[in-house]
């Protein structure tokens, strides 16, 4: 049965925003409710959701946890649609990160870690996209990371293989859903100051006194990276809401597939493509041809 739509959501583009709590997702609430639209907000429970002066006839908060079944998953986003009849943008963008040595982690560990990260985020997308389909209209994101582009930095290898995973889904998510008219975008945002980046205790399943020092020294590190992070997050988002509705920077500009966020993330993105093609360059003349003889 069609879901009617209200005659005052019609003009409107109504977001589904995951992981709104605080971070991000909080800050994008804001920016989204700024311009006018729609907003179904998840968090794990509902009294996380803490966004102050909102217009709660724009808001609809839902519980939302990514590790649940795909019925469950299912079944918010029915009372989603319910709401305005339609989701425009999804915004995938909960997440957590489960910090420490791989080898000090047991395989539960990663599974947590890609439960929600990975599996759960293309279940929630696959129970949207088909209302998206047969509108042949909608935009889904992905907030990815810059450490993505970064896997040599210690403790966060799960988070890291996490956020890559997002980034190739993304790719194929953009290219199966083309001839929809489903536009995709992985947003790769990078040392911004948000809550709780970097707060998780470390993780240490099977202790092993080698990792101690690595351990402490880089702990130390992150700490300080998330204290004085130079990112705005609000500028962020405000600019990631620009690049959806093809409005004030972004006005003339199509949503792109890839939106690196950040000082840090260009920085970073271009030494790993330097990286790159010096490995390319160096072993060219003995790992290139490699064809069977004629």
């Amino acid at each position: 049965m069609a879901i009617e739509i209200p005659q005052q959501a019609i003009n409107q583009k109504v977001w589904f925003i995951t992981g709104t709590s605080s971070g991000f997702g909080a800050r994008l609430v804001k920016q989204v409710l700024a311009r006018g639209d729609l907003v179904i907000a998840t968090v794990r429970r509902r009294e996380d959701f803490k966004v102050p002066d909102v217009d709660w006839a724009r808001v609809r908060v839902l519980v939302l946890d990514l590790s649940d079944t795909e019925e469950r998953i299912q079944s918010v986003v029915d009372e989603a649609l319910s709401a305005w009849g339609r989701i425009d943008v999804l915004v995938n963008n909960a997440g957590f990160n489960i910090k420490g040595a791989l080898e000090e982690l047991a395989p539960p560990r990663a599974l947590a870690q890609f439960q929600t990260n990975v599996f759960g985020t293309m279940t929630l997308t696959n129970a949207i996209l088909p209302q998206m389909r047969e509108r042949r209209s909608g935009a889904v994101v992905f907030i990815g990371s810059r450490t993505a582009f970064d896997g040599e930095k210690p403790l966060i290898g799960l988070y890291v293989a996490s956020k890559a995973a997002i980034h190739t889904l993304g790719e194929t998510y953009s290219t199966e859903l083309r001839a929809f008219n489903v536009n995709v975008c992985i947003a790769v945002p990078g040392a911004f100051r948000t809550e709780n980046v970097h707060s998780g205790s470390l993780t240490v399943d099977r202790h092993d006194p080698a990792y101690d020092a690595l351990r402490d020294e880089t702990a130390a590190a992150y700490k300080k990276v998330s204290a004085h992070a130079r990112g705005d997050p609000t500028k962020a988002m405000a600019l990631l809401v620009d690049a959806v509705r093809g409005e004030g920077k972004a006005r003339g500009r199509p949503l792109p597939l890839w939106l690196f966020l950040g000082n840090v993330t260009y920085t970073f993105v271009r030494e790993k493509c330097a990286l790159w093609n010096r490995a390319l360059d160096e072993w060219e003349d003995v790992a290139k041809d490699l064809d069977f003889d004629e």
